[in-house]
């Protein structure tokens, strides 16, 4: 036979946010109960257990050792609780009108499209949000719940990561670049006499350089296109993706550089979400797709 809970979730979040915001009276003011209801509910839970969870030092208010560790699991019970009822919520209701989806920008174009297209045609009343970002941007996106599910060069802590591809980036310049006129293979030093152009990363919480060589000038722009267009007027060298790059190659606007080393370096991009259960039947649709789709290309 199940066992009685004698402590409610109710309390549990009362408890975490008198730790969260500092005090009985903070908590209060923040989740709009009275310090009354508040006080009761944790000492419920010392009663309840026969453990004391604060101690008061100066105007301060203390977790006990026991309450450090009681924190935790109230933690982890309440965030399960909360994907307990997302899951809920993602069953009845059905099929989702909005995929939200936040996508690296060195992602190759054509297959995002070609997977949007064919989750379109499965379900044509789909509302479809895409966000672009560099970096750690789309992580960041996914972590604050802004967007159902990620691509990303980063894999994502206590949740779902897949890697998905690989992208291949190449080191080059304009073919009239002072770089492409040294007749010897070129060294790092080399290249820190010269302008750098880096892709800013789109996340407000980061500051990556992915890729920067230590020049000694660089220019840092935030979308990938914006690079590629200042790189073939001769301006600077970067390190793009060659999905992005391969009509310049081709046609001889760009041309990678005559390095002593590699000319080309390859990074994993991951397809990342926070928990499969609330995942509706067109993000799966779309995950699906993905998979397929980047399989091909490999």
């Amino acid at each position: 036979m199940d066992q009685l809970l004698r402590i409610t979730l109710e309390q549990w979040r009362m408890f975490r946010a008198v730790v969260k915001h500092g005090g009985f009276n903070q908590a209060a003011a923040h989740i709009h109960k009275s310090q009354s209801s508040i006080h009761s509910a944790v000492s419920k839970i010392e009663d309840s257990l026969s453990l004391k969870l604060f101690v008061v030092e100066g105007r301060k208010t203390v977790l006990t050792p026991a309450g450090e560790k009681l924190l935790q699991r109230a933690d982890y019970l309440l965030q399960e609780a909360a994907k307990l009822e997302a899951v809920g919520m993602t069953l009845a209701q059905g099929e989702e009108t909005t995929l939200r989806v936040a996508v690296e920008e060195i992602f190759p174009a054509a297959v995002l499209y070609q997977v949007l297209e064919n989750v379109s045609a499965q379900f044509p009343q789909l509302n479809i949000e895409v966000r672009e970002s560099i970096l750690g941007g789309a992580r960041e996106l996914l972590e604050n719940d802004e967007v159902d599910l990620a691509i990303s060069p980063f894999s994502l802590d206590g949740g779902f990561s897949e890697q998905i591809t690989r992208i291949v980036f190449q080191i080059v310049a304009n073919p009239n670049h002072a770089l492409h006129q040294v007749s010897r293979p070129l060294t790092i030093e080399d290249l820190k006499a010269h302008r750098q152009i880096v892709v800013r990363d789109s996340a407000l919480n980061t500051n990556t350089d992915a890729g920067w060589l230590g020049a000694e000038q660089r220019w840092t722009v935030s979308h990938m296109r914006t690079s590629i267009d200042i790189i073939k007027s001769g301006l600077g060298y970067a390190w793009l993706p060659h999905s992005s790059i391969a009509n310049e190659l081709k046609s001889g606007e760009l041309k990678p550089l005559n390095m002593s080393f590699e000319n080309h370096r390859e990074a994993p991009l991951y397809v990342i979400f926070k928990d499969g259960d609330r995942l509706g039947p067109a993000t799966k649709t779309f995950l699906g797709e993905l998979r397929y789709l980047c399989e091909d290309e490999q």
